[in-house]
């Protein structure tokens, strides 16, 4: 799995000077980590973060601690990929069932953006951003999780993400931009 998670940062074409640095970042930490999976190994790891879609728009959360408006994500479990983790976070921050948008010809969900950022507690986040659809139904997180979310227009998303790189590559991806 290491080898092919470094071939696809090696392969995405940035949308932006920002993720080119993000991807130059990534690849510098990535290589000096023995683990770059395991959050309590180092802290910089890997990431996964989901950019939920539908015929909705894009769904956004406030995250409980940092008070911002963002996309799901969080840290990869034991054994799991960072597309799996994105997966998995996406299901369980939004509550809805979730599919990959946009797979690869070998059958990987492709990665749609890259952000190298801080993550609290002195954590570096190898973010890894992947598009999930996730229907048309209203999201409903378990109790423990955020409970401001919701879909949002994809100018409304853009325009909401309390970080720039995110709106960055919302516009990027929004549909009719490629």
């Amino acid at each position: 799995m290491r080898e092919i998670v470094r071939r696809t940062v090696v392969e995405r074409e940035p949308i932006d000077d920002v993720e080119r640095s993000s991807i130059e970042r990534f690849l510098v930490e990535y290589d000096r980590l023995a683990d770059p999976f395991d959050e309590h190994a180092d802290l910089v790891h890997v990431t996964g973060s989901a950019i939920v879609v539908g015929p909705r728009g894009v769904i956004l959360l406030k995250h409980r601690r940092l008070g911002m408006w963002l996309q799901p994500g969080g840290h990869v479990d034991p054994g799991e990929t960072p597309w799996d983790g994105a997966r998995r976070e996406a299901e369980e921050e939004t509550g809805l069932a979730v599919a990959f948008a946009d797979l690869d010809p070998q059958g990987l969900p492709r990665l749609a953006h890259v952000d190298v950022h801080a993550g609290g507690r002195g954590h570096t986040h190898l973010d890894l951003r992947y598009v999930v659809d996730g229907g048309a139904a209203d999201p409903m997180p378990p109790q423990h999780e955020s409970q401001e979310i919701r879909w949002f227009t994809w100018d409304d998303a853009i325009d909401r993400a309390s970080d720039d790189r995110l709106s960055a590559a919302l516009t990027a991806l929004r549909p009719g931009e490629h």
